[in-house]
């Protein structure tokens, strides 16, 4: 009966040890995904901010600039993508619309992003744009893998429709989370002016007829939850600055817009406190379910040890048997 019970033990065991990698090396990437419906919004402010007013074409200081960022799951694009891509794809349909203190709109840049649902890689297909213009992604935008590692990353910029390395900077703790801290600065480049102005009459089409070129530098912070690869974080030291031609009254170049952009508050705290409930999922199928399998393992064979070594001890007080069977061992 004990070597039964240790059989099955072993056996238990053995199902354990091999169940443990399977759910963290084969499991986890396949299940671990971004929903495609997913909704995100987000704003961020820039306070005492540097603002032209396209009316004069003049700088004026501003008590505040909002931009409001909306992500938003393109179910049907997203099975469209897949059905050529062979894999699961998301595609989130995205608006960055900035607002001046009086509540009228600065700018409104819509985007399409693809990307793979489970690595968060692009994926390029029919529809990727930025202001709709086509673009070709290389690297990640908004969202960082799951698991993020320690190192640097290629980040888009949607300004320049380029890639360019976005570097790791060290651990920090952020609102009680371990967060991982990264900075990318794209220095001054020549981009190009927002489809949608505020002014009518103010188009790409009449700003570069005009001679007049669209500049910008920025400066961009991230604090990125290593588990689940979401930023609780961002911040960005901004500048942009129109260049030349006849739109400037004969100076050389004005601020269209300078400030440090950085999350409203009550954004964060629902950031973070997102973030703290599904890091647990993640960490249960990558940490705690795989090291638990691994515990309970050698606890079993352990066990299976025991009982194998009990049932094969000799019992205790035994006379011993002579060859006849009479158990007997006395002298003549």
């Amino acid at each position: 009966m004990r070597r039964r019970a240790s059989l099955v033990l072993l056996a238990l065991a053995v199902f354990c040890a091999a169940l443990a990698p399977l759910l963290r090396w084969y499991a986890f990437p396949r299940l671990a995904k971004i929903p495609a419906g997913q909704y995100q919004e987000m704003v961020l402010e820039a306070e005492n901010a540097t603002l032209l007013d396209y009316t004069t074409m003049r700088p004026r200081t501003v008590s505040r600039v909002t931009i409001v960022q909306t992500l938003k799951g393109n179910v049907e694009a997203s099975e469209k993508v897949e059905r050529t891509a062979g894999r699961d794809v998301v595609v989130w349909d995205g608006l960055s619309h900035i607002i001046g203190p009086d509540g009228k709109m600065v700018s409104s840049i819509p985007e399409r992003y693809i990307f793979d649902a489970h690595t968060q890689a692009p994926v390029h297909a029919d529809g990727e744009h930025v202001d709709r213009d086509p673009v070709k992604r290389e690297g990640i935008e908004f969202k960082w893998p799951f698991l993020t590692e320690r190192r640097d990353y290629t980040y888009f910029d949607a300004q320049t429709r380029t890639s360019a390395p976005i570097h790791y900077r060290g651990t920090r703790t952020f609102r009680g989370l371990e967060v991982y801290y990264f900075e990318q600065t794209i220095p001054w480049t020549r981009v190009p002016v927002p489809k949608k102005m505020p002014v009518s009459g103010v188009t790409p089409e009449s700003v570069r007829k005009a001679g007049t070129t669209r500049w910008y530098t920025t400066r961009r912070m991230f604090w990125v939850d290593p588990t689940t690869g979401a930023p609780v974080n961002g911040e960005e030291i901004h500048r942009e600055e129109l260049r030349g031609g006849t739109l400037l009254g004969g100076r050389d170049r004005v601020t269209a817009f300078a400030g440090h952009v950085r999350m409203r508050e009550d954004y964060i705290d629902h950031t973070v406190a997102l973030v703290t409930s599904q890091r647990a999922l993640i960490l249960l199928m990558t940490s705690w379910l795989p090291w638990g399998l691994v515990t309970l393992s050698a606890g079993l064979l352990a066990l299976a040890l025991l009982l194998e070594a009990r049932g094969r001890r000799p019992a205790r007080g035994g006379t011993g048997t002579l060859p006849d069977g009479s158990g007997r061992g006395g002298g003549p």
